[in-house]
């Protein structure tokens, strides 16, 4: 990946091709730092006794690889197979797709402001990764809040043609939360004075804000947007407004997040 130094770091998960097999180990390359090769020993292949290589990986293969020792004045790069566990292997391929996305979507807006690719990483794209963690996370932070992108990198040329192509091809991650809301009344308007309250949480925010039938006196209240912050102000401004409602009406309640 052109956005990343010229060596991954001990300790990192890398995704690579397997380009050639011997009974001590397997060579691949690093998909994320420009083809690099690195070696993998049979005695990380896999846990275990390792009698026939081939029955663990073979040519042409994608892998996830655990960085053991780098040898950046001969080049070399060690990894292991065995040490990564398959939550980590999920997680670190998904990673891998997203930012062969990004890449994707920055030729995209590379093309809008008549540059090659190459020429967008001094002008903004090394400082979103170094920002943002990632290009990805940057194209999901400019499609979830225009605005506040915007505001954070000014009047740039490049931010207008990256909002909108962010826009144009990421749909925003959506957040939510919820918990139950016990609320009830002895009172002769009791049933009322509830609805009233559960009203007054659906009227918080009615785009976000949905209340669930569990089993009198609970019911659940479930907020879904895109900022986890701003859904947490809402479920509080939600739950607030419920449970001041019924103790006016002299009644009783309380709230538990999920």
């Amino acid at each position: 990946m052109p956005l990343r130094g010229e060596f991954p770091e001990e300790g990192e998960l890398v995704v690579a091709t397997v380009t050639q097999i011997r009974d001590f180990g397997a060579f691949v390359t690093l998909d994320e730092y420009a083809n690099r090769e690195a070696f993998i020993h049979l005695s990380e292949v896999a846990t275990g006794w390792v009698k026939y290589i081939r029955d663990h990986i073979r040519e042409r293969q994608k892998i996830v690889g655990r960085v053991l020792h780098i040898d950046s004045a001969k080049g070399q790069v060690d990894l292991s197979l065995k040490r990564i566990n398959e939550h980590q292997r999920r997680e670190k391929i998904q990673s891998w797709k997203n930012e062969q996305r990004a890449q994707r979507l920055l030729a995209i807006v590379a093309k809008s402001l008549k540059l090659e690719v190459e020429g967008t990483y001094g002008a903004f794209a090394e400082k979103l990764v170094e920002e943002q963690g990632s290009l990805f996370h940057a194209f999901e932070v400019a499609s979830a809040d225009p605005k506040k992108f915007a505001a954070q990198y000014g009047k740039a040329g490049w931010v207008s043609a990256f909002l909108r192509v962010a826009e144009e091809n990421l749909t925003p991650p959506k957040v939510t939360i919820s918990g139950t809301l016990e609320i009830s009344s002895t009172s002769p308007n009791g049933v009322q004075d509830v609805r009233t309250a559960l009203k007054a949480a659906e009227e918080a925010d009615p785009e976000s804000v949905t209340v669930q039938y569990v089993g009198a006196p609970r019911y659940r209240v479930q907020v879904t947007g895109i900022q986890y912050k701003q859904v947490e102000e809402i479920l509080k401004k939600a739950t607030e407004a419920a449970l001041a409602k019924i103790a006016k009406s002299g009644g009783q309640g309380s709230f538990a997040r999920a």
